[in-house]
């Protein structure tokens, strides 16, 4: 074995002269566990959210939808298949689905919800998303057999329906004028409850193509845009959109970006704040080791003079520090990292316990994206605190090792 290493071991092990020694080590060490532990779990949870948003978001939210310009005095694209054609012609997009969406309203009895509809055709979605996945039970399939509405959880909870009801949409009527009209209603069964654990659940809501067409009054080349999938979704701002130059309708594009880009910023943003805070708690933790190597320096004089007078040099004595030094950072590591591993690991299940106990939720699912703690450990995050953790370790313990070495036998001997 290694002389020094073996040295430090002993001295680790070994019972020390001063308590104090052995009390600050233990606070040293129970800091670098605190700060490693709490550094893993939050690296865990960042990475949970953006399994998430990858899962949740841009396996459902399309990631670019072509409708009419806003400012043109048209309410629908004319010409369905002229526009799909030419989509189809560049090769990034790899599907792509049209649709009809409107705003309607809800209503099971004395409850009322506003809800964004959107009527698409079950087969040709299927490509563009996920979607169908979220769906509870058969009720997907029966949406492509039977059409009828396919509600948000968090709608279908508000209204208080399942499967198998029936509501009632009202829908407002576009007469060319400004008078309020009678909407138009219509009665329509749920066939599926669309569940995403989060805010989308509260404004999804999804009919049949053809049946949104006839709702509205469209004819069956008449939507209100095209849904696309491309084959990298963080380039869709790269998408060229030329072949639509001399399309005869002014259209406009909307990517995911600009829905939800801001949340995987901001995840990035989170995720670098993070290492910098806890690396500066590890550090903290680490500069404990200074004072204690210090006072262990102190403590093992005699030793050392000894040692010196046995013919160890300069850099003999400073390896056994700087071992001593990595050993009780490696100590609050290995504490740090089971304890974060383990509560990174159940992370979901404790909060979810916790707001069952307290009867409070943590996140709304009315409000954020998703309505639980995700967590995800990555073993790479491991090991890069971990070897965050040691080199700090081995940077405090330089210090107090240089002290070591200069000591002079003959003083320290014949003070005892």
């Amino acid at each position: 074995m290694n002389t020094p290493f073996f040295i430090s071991w002993r001295y680790q092990r070994g019972k020390q002269k001063n308590p104090l020694v052995a009390l600050i080590a233990k606070f040293s060490a129970v800091g670098i566990a605190l700060g490693v532990a709490v550094l893993i779990v939050g690296l865990s949870a960042m990475n949970g959210f953006e399994r998430e948003l990858n899962q949740r978001i841009l396996a459902v939210v399309p990631h670019a939808e072509i409708t009419i310009n806003p400012n043109a005095n048209e309410a629908m694209i004319n010409h369905k298949d002229m526009l799909i054609s030419r989509l189809k012609m560049n090769e990034k997009i790899v599907a792509l689905s049209p649709f009809v969406s409107f705003t309607a309203l809800v209503e099971n009895g004395s409850k009322l919800k506003v809800v964004q509809v959107k009527g698409v055709d079950k087969d040709v979605e299927d490509q563009v998303s996920s979607l169908g996945k979220y769906v509870q039970d058969d009720g997907w399939q029966r949406f492509g057999k039977e059409g009828g509405l396919v509600l948000g959880s968090g709608i279908a909870k508000d209204l208080e329906v399942n499967a198998g009801d029936w509501v009632t949409l009202l829908i407002s009527q576009q007469n060319g004028t400004e008078n309020v009209s009678q909407p138009h209603r219509e009665r329509v069964q749920v066939t599926g409850i669309l569940r995403l654990d989060g805010q989308l659940d509260h404004s999804y809501a999804l009919l049949s193509l053809p049946q949104a067409q006839e709702l509205l009054g469209y004819q069956a080349v008449q939507i209100s845009g095209v849904e696309l999938k491309v084959a990298d979704p963080f380039k869709v701002q790269e998408l060229d959109y030329s072949a639509l130059g001399d399309y005869p309708q002014s259209l406009y594009v909307q990517n995911w970006i600009a829905k939800f880009g801001y949340m995987y910023r901001d995840i990035q943003l989170i995720r670098s704040v993070m290492y910098i805070a806890m690396v500066l708690v590890i550090g903290v933790a680490c500069f404990n080791i200074v004072s204690t190597l210090i006072m262990a320096v102190k403590d093992k004089q005699g030793d050392i003079a000894i040692l010196r007078t046995l013919g160890a040099n300069n850099g003999f004595i400073k390896r056994i520090f700087i071992w001593y030094g990595l050993q009780a950072g490696m100590k609050g590591c290995l504490i740090g990292i089971v304890l974060g591993v383990l509560f990174a690991l159940n992370l979901t299940s404790l909060i979810q316990g916790l707001e069952r106990l307290f009867d409070k939720k943590l996140l709304s699912d009315g409000i954020y994206f998703v309505d639980f703690l995700p967590s995800e450990l990555h073993w790479q995050d491991v090991l890069l605190v971990l070897a965050a953790a040691l080199l700090l370790s081995l940077l405090a313990s330089l210090y107090p090792a240089n002290r070591a070495a200069k000591l002079q036998p003959a003083q320290v001997l014949s003070n005892h």
